[in-house]
């Protein structure tokens, strides 16, 4: 199983900061950094200008996003902005795709909340033919820069329910499951696994699909609070010295947040376990000593 390292792209952070992340990511022993999107959020960076900041500062972890919603977004654009990444990175990029949590979202920019799910389908047709060199006007140029990986970036589609995982099935290379990102549920993931590669069966493909999962950690100096702040930062809701809430996120019966050494080895043993291909940590600090923290808890 391979692990990666996630940004602090939700919080208040400079210059330095960030290339320090992206530095001592790269240094190892991650296999990828990995950014996610909130854009209606007071401290979040933006996704392109982020990893393609990080494709010219790295040389070696994979590029990850997780979960950007793509039915908000111009897909030819979109497509543009990532075939240049792609280049920028000699092919390490791989963009995981969803419809996004919040409405919020897509109001800001003017977009529709309207068949958010048919729409991804229709944008990832559009990418596809983009970097396939196929004009999207007839009788006009196509739209570079060519990608280097063959096909195109690999999609990893942020999806749960059986509808969202057949429609999938047709076009991402494998699924990112978002929902046990702050209660990690070895059992549950297993179970998700199975579900996945039933979908791709069902579809009449023979690839294995990749199966991964992000989780939330935290392991500073109190690391109940400094997740749990967050989370209610995030959500916009009050959590308790439990770590549990109203929404399903941080439900009661779910138990603690993964918090410190005990909650991340818990969850990266877990992983291993459920047969995850991917397990994504995402911190809930700024701090770039965290990933040290992290490195030393996992013995790695």
């Amino acid at each position: 199983m391979r692990i990666s390292m996630g940004l602090p792209t939700l919080f208040p952070h400079g210059r330095q900061t960030e290339l320090s992340w992206y530095r001592k990511i790269d240094e190892g022993p991650w296999d990828g950094l990995v950014t996610y999107e909130r854009l209606v959020y007071p401290d979040s960076w933006s996704v392109v200008p982020q990893l393609a900041a990080a494709a010219a500062v790295t040389e070696r972890v994979r590029l990850w996003t997780d979960v950007v919603a793509l039915p908000m977004r111009n897909p030819v654009l979109f497509a543009k902005d990532l075939a240049t990444i792609d280049v920028l990175s000699d092919g390490r990029l791989t963009l995981g795709v969803g419809i996004g949590a919040w409405d919020e979202d897509y109001l800001a920019v003017g977009s529709s909340l309207e068949r958010k799910r048919q729409r991804m389908d229709d944008a990832v047709a559009v990418m596809r033919r983009v970097w396939a060199q196929e004009p999207p006007v007839e009788g006009h140029l196509p739209v570079g820069p060519v990608p280097v990986q063959p096909g195109g970036v690999p999609l990893i589609a942020g999806v749960v329910g059986p509808k969202a995982l057949a429609r999938a099935a047709k076009w991402a290379a494998g699924v990112s499951d978002p929902a046990h990102s702050l209660h990690f549920d070895a059992e549950a993931l297993a179970a998700q696994r199975e579900r996945v590669v039933e979908a791709w069966r069902a579809a009449g493909r023979t690839d294995r699909p990749h199966f991964s999962a992000p989780v939330w950690f935290a392991l500073g100096p109190d690391p109940q609070a400094q997740l749990r702040e967050h989370v209610k930062d995030f959500w916009d809701q009050e959590v308790d010295a439990m770590g549990t809430g109203s929404s399903y996120i941080t439900a009661a019966e779910a138990g603690t947040l993964n918090c410190g050494a005990a909650g991340l080895l818990a969850a990266v043993n877990g992983a291993r376990e459920a047969g995850l291909d991917e397990l994504r940590l995402i911190p809930s600090t700024a701090d770039p000593d965290e990933i040290d923290r992290a490195r030393e808890v996992l013995g790695i």
